[in-house]
């Protein structure tokens, strides 16, 4: 202020209104720039200029470097190398077997995958149990992570004890958020729950499959396989009612986080035979089985554009 008022002194109100008349000049020839700029470009004022977006979504990363992997028994590979136990070697997710070349072979190579993969699921796991499995995948800070699960929450004794539609959302979305409070940037691949009644379709017309499954293996929708009376048809249709209902919510808590893929419906859609299915309880995937879930989950996870199936998965017609 003394600076500015020994200036004032020395110059007058004739050098103040000097100063001011060449400010004036100033700011018109800019404004006059601006506006012949503007023009140029096509753009006639700031009303027409794009706003940029306060948080833009960012890239799908299609070569992570690590990779958690959380679910259930399929994700575990019970049955796929011996009776009633798990073979984690051959997980799809996971797994070290070169004939199964599992998404963390693909994606890390055998090296990577030794050390830069971890497999939290567990045989038996539903949908309730994945928050927990969600903080130890978490506590890796891995780049990816892979979600698998629903097909114990429609494998019930019966119909009615089948998890809640609401539940399920409930538990998945507490595992998403749960996953973004300890690793914020991970990345999900979210698979599709399988249609357990092609399952059903495919393992029934095999005497030793059919016998297997009286044993209890999924009765809301396997019991009674060869029963074909309409109040089993009606209660396999209900099954699979509430599986596509699971897909949909996977589809929709996925599509609110911006670093989700949902598969679209890729695992519930696929056709798989027999060949697919374990010798030992006709239900859990084979070595073959896993190697196609492999393949199906690298070509989503490194595709340009995430999948585009239809909602919830349906496929055509479905399993009659």
């Amino acid at each position: 202020m003394r600076q500015r008022a020994r200036t004032y002194r020395r110059h007058g109100a004739r050098g103040v209104a000097v100063t001011l008349t060449a400010l004036a000049a100033l700011s018109a020839a800019v404004l006059t720039a601006c506006d012949s700029s503007s023009q140029q470009g096509g753009r006639s004022g700031s009303a027409s200029r794009p706003t940029p977006s306060p948080s833009p979504t960012p890239d799908w990363d299609r070569t992570p470097r690590s990779l958690a992997a959380v679910g259930d028994s399929i994700t575990r590979g019970f049955d796929a190398c011996s009776l009633l136990a798990d073979c984690p070697e051959v997980s799809w997710a996971t797994g070290t077997d070169a004939r199964v070349n599992s998404l963390a072979l693909r994606l890390l190579g055998p090296a990577g995958a030794a050390a830069r993969s971890w497999n939290h699921a567990r045989s038996g796991a539903d949908v309730a149990d994945l928050p927990a499995q969600m903080a130890r995948a978490a506590a890796h800070k891995p780049e990816l992570v892979t979600v698998m699960v629903g097909a114990n929450d429609a494998c019930a004794d019966t119909v009615e004890r089948m998890t809640p539609v609401d539940r399920f959302r409930a538990s998945f979305e507490t595992s998403m958020a749960r996953l973004r409070k300890d690793a914020p940037k991970a990345q999900v691949y979210v698979s599709s729950v399988p249609d357990l009644k092609r399952l059903w379709s495919a393992g029934r017309a095999d005497p030793l499959g059919s016998q297997i499954w009286k044993l209890g293996v999924c009765s809301s929708m396997l019991g009674d396989a060869e029963d074909d009376s309409l109040s089993a048809q009606q209660r396999r249709d209900t099954v699979r009612e509430r599986i596509v209902a699971y897909n949909e919510v996977l589809e929709d808590v996925c599509a609110d986080d911006d670093r989700c893929r949902y598969d679209g419906g890729a695992v519930f859609d696929y056709r798989f035979s027999g060949e697919h299915l374990s010798r030992w309880d006709w239900f859990h995937p084979s070595r073959y089985g896993q190697e196609r879930l492999a393949e199906i989950a690298y070509r989503n996870v490194t595709a340009v554009q995430p999948p585009t199936g239809r909602l919830g998965g349906q496929a055509e017609g479905g399993a009659r």
